[in-house]
């Protein structure tokens, strides 16, 4: 039997807390969950050894974070719960400097905004992540697990209704319909997307995009936003339930403005040598996840109203990873 530990009691070394609540990042309360192992079973040296998990603040993630945490319980570890840490900078930050141990990231969202390159690697998926780790290991001590075929990539959607109006199913028939109809270029985007090498710049260089008027919505709010006419354009996640619970039109990227965003479990090189054994768990997750049950995973937070971490532990159980 193992508990997921979210107090700052737990873990074990008072200071650590302190730590992180000056970062401006807060260790979760309360413990919800008892874990069993399945599948997934208890790993000797795993044993009592605290791991500290992290995540971004957006849905996905959040899943994904509470999935890591459930796997590393079964395996023994004394798992301290860091999700939904605001903004990926912040969540890139406490990895480098140790304030936690396992996070998951995307390839492009490495390549693009923390290796400082302008385009996406060319050949699909796995050059894209070969690259990610090759230079995120040489640069800044990083190793990246195996990659998973959850790929959530940026894209802009509308209405159906909108689309089928417009005729529009891509992005560049998107660009031609605003050079007609200038007015109706405005875009509903979260605020890092606006300035992130891989968001919205992007888009604007690959498309030509001109003059758009842009709104800054939290992620969160874009979709009904989207839905309910405020804005035609919105800036969405592929893998996010919203798109189909609230019947939006993605646009393909047919110019492949955007990277390929495939997840995977990013971990301190130092950390995973010194804990070899979390590199079985972590990647037998990743392996079973996907964008299809992705989406449905997400509707069932944003659409249907869930808890994240009642619906990630639905899914281990599913699978057979946890009891």
């Amino acid at each position: 039997m193992n508990v997921l530990k979210k107090t700052g009691a737990l873990i074990g070394v008072a200071v650590l807390a302190g730590t992180l609540t000056s970062c401006g990042l807060d260790i979760n309360t309360s413990v919800p969950y008892t874990i069993e192992p399945g599948s997934i079973q208890p790993i000797p040296a795993l044993s009592g050894q605290r791991v500290v998990v992290g995540s971004k603040d957006f849905t996905e993630n959040i899943i994904l974070g509470y999935m890591a945490e459930m796997a590393l319980s079964a395996a023994g570890a004394d798992v301290v719960d860091l999700t939904d840490i605001k903004g990926s900078n912040s969540s890139r930050q406490a990895l480098l400097n140790g304030q936690t141990d396992v996070t998951w990231e995307y390839t492009g969202t490495g390549w693009i905004n923390y290796q400082g390159n302008e385009l996406p690697v060319p050949g699909g998926e796995r050059a894209q992540y070969e690259a990610t780790a090759k230079a995120d290991a040489e640069k800044n001590g990083v190793t990246w697990l195996n990659y998973s075929p959850l790929n959530d990539q940026y894209a802009f959607a509308t209405t159906q209704a909108y689309a089928e109006q417009n005729n529009l199913k891509t992005t560049t028939d998107l660009a031609n319909f605003l050079k007609q109809k200038p007015d109706q270029a405005r875009f509903c985007l979260e605020t890092e997307f606006t300035s992130r090498q891989d968001g919205f710049p992007a888009a604007v260089k690959a498309y030509g995009f001109q003059n758009p008027k842009i709104e800054n919505f939290g992620i969160g709010t874009i979709y009904s936003a989207v839905a309910n006419g405020t804005c035609p354009i919105g800036e969405v996640f592929t893998t996010d339930g919203r798109i189909s619970g609230l019947n939006l039109k993605v646009l393909e990227d047919d110019k492949k403005a955007f990277p390929q965003y495939n997840a995977a479990v990013t971990m301190r090189t130092d950390f995973l040598n010194a804990h070899p054994e979390i590199r079985g768990p972590m990647e037998e997750v990743a392996a079973a996840i996907d964008n299809k049950q992705m989406v449905e995973l997400c509707k069932q937070v944003d659409v249907d109203g869930k808890d994240a971490g009642t619906v990630a532990h639905d899914w281990m159980l599913k699978k057979g990873f946890i009891k």
